[in-house]
């Protein structure tokens, strides 16, 4: 069985479509430019659905989502249990 980390990490990989390009929970994803605004929103979804919690759009800043580890922190802060 595969980790939330683990699954938002294969889901960015398919996003990016950049061969041997190595993830982990610190790449910096927005800052670095790999990830651009209009890609968070799906980002964001797929946090939702891997992380079994309702985020509010307007908690979240680009910052938040700017490693997996930072995405997966600000699901916990913000994000309400599905119900």
């Amino acid at each position: 069985m595969s980790t939330p980390e683990q699954e938002l990490i294969a889901h960015i990989q398919t996003m990016l479509r950049k061969p041997g390009l190595t993830l982990d929970k610190d790449t910096p994803l927005v800052s670095s430019g790999l990830i651009d605004s209009m890609a968070l929103v799906d980002l964001l979804v797929e946090l939702e659905r891997v992380t079994h919690k309702r985020i509010s759009p307007a908690k979240v800043q680009p910052k938040d989502l700017d490693t997996v580890a930072k995405m997966l922190a600000t699901a916990e802060r913000v994000g309400k249990d599905h119900k």
